[in-house]
Formats: structure tokens, C-alpha cells, sequence
């Protein structure tokens, strides 16, 4: 009878042990859940603008293309990527492959100059693109730990930093002058 009695005690005692582990399980689950939909509204609101922000580049930069060649290196430039040549040092391989990709969709071979213009452009959007999501990431690492709760005045802060970095950046001179030709 005292054995059986001392096994009755001890598995109540297992019982409230595991009432309080399985309560702070189910807390943290909690916090878990509450941290998972914060970084899910966060990735959500920052690929949104993200995109936004490539379109508006693309959009200002497909819009002031150049229609032909400009002077300086671009004509090279088109014509090494329309004819798989090789430029001047360093040659630039991926320009020239993806040059000669673009080019591939024009039948006339006068419009070669605008499609790789055109190119050039969305290459350049593409690079506001990753310097928002960069911005981005750096400025949530700089504002939030890891356990950190992400409220919506973090998140506005994070991507306005990221938004107003990378559209000074799109409309900055020497920039917008690059994207807009074969270059």
C-alpha cells in the first residue's frame, strides 16, 4: 500500500510538472506564432514595395530610353552583343549574352540599339530591385533584434528607409544616365 501510494503521488506531481511545461509550451507557441505573422506582414508589405519600386524605375527609365546608339562605348557595346564579339577589356560576358538574348526579338536590325537600350533599363530596375530589399534587410537588422517584436511603426520606418534610398538612387544623374543606354 505505501508503494502504490508514493507511485500515486509522484505521478501527480509528473502530471502538474507537465501542466506547467505544456502551459509554457503553448506561451511561447504563442509568442512564436505572434513573431511568424509579424515577419510574414513584413516580407509581405517589403516584397510589395519592392516591386513597386522596379516598376517605377522600369516605367521612368523604359520611358527615356535612347532611341538609337549614344556616343562613347555604347554602339560598341550593341554591336558586340548583337554579333557575340568581344569588346574591349574586360568584355562584360553577361551583358553580352543577355544583349544578344534581347536582341534576338526584333526582326529589323535597326531597332538592335533600342532593345538593348531597353535592356539596359530593366537590368536597371532590377538593381533598384536589390538595393531596396538590401536597404531594407540592413535597416531591420539596425532597428530590430532577432527577438524583437516587428510592431507597423518599425516595419514604416524600415520601408521608408529602403523606398526613399532606393528612388534618390533612381533618379540620381549618373545612374538614370547609365540605365537609359547600352552601357
Amino acid at each position: 500500500n505505501l508503494h502504490l501510494c508514493s507511485m500515486k503521488v509522484s505521478k501527480d506531481r509528473l502530471t502538474d510538472k507537465n501542466r506547467q511545461t505544456i502551459r509554457g509550451n503553448t506561451i511561447k507557441g504563442n509568442i512564436t506564432k505572434s513573431i511568424d505573422l509579424q515577419m510574414k506582414t513584413f516580407r509581405l508589405v517589403d516584397n510589395a514595395l519592392g516591386w513597386l519600386t522596379f516598376f517605377i524605375a522600369a516605367f521612368v527609365y523604359c520611358s527615356t530610353i535612347e532611341p538609337t546608339a549614344s556616343f562613347w562605348d555604347c554602339p560598341e557595346f550593341i554591336t558586340t552583343g548583337y554579333r557575340l564579339e568581344i569588346g574591349h577589356p574586360p568584355g562584360a560576358p553577361f551583358f553580352m549574352l543577355t544583349a544578344n538574348l534581347f536582341s534576338q526579338f526584333v526582326s529589323d536590325p535597326s531597332q538592335v540599339a533600342r532593345m538593348v537600350n531597353t535592356m539596359s533599363a530593366l537590368l536597371s530596375a532590377a538593381t533598384i530591385l536589390f538595393l531596396f530589399w538590401s536597404i531594407s534587410h540592413l535597416t531591420r537588422r539596425l532597428i530590430t533584434n532577432s527577438t524583437d517584436e516587428l510592431s507597423w511603426g518599425k516595419i514604416i520606418t524600415i520601408e521608408a528607409a529602403a523606398l526613399v534610398g532606393s528612388l534618390i538612387y533612381t533618379f540620381s544623374d549618373t545612374f538614370w544616365y547609365s540605365a537609359v543606354e547600352g552601357e
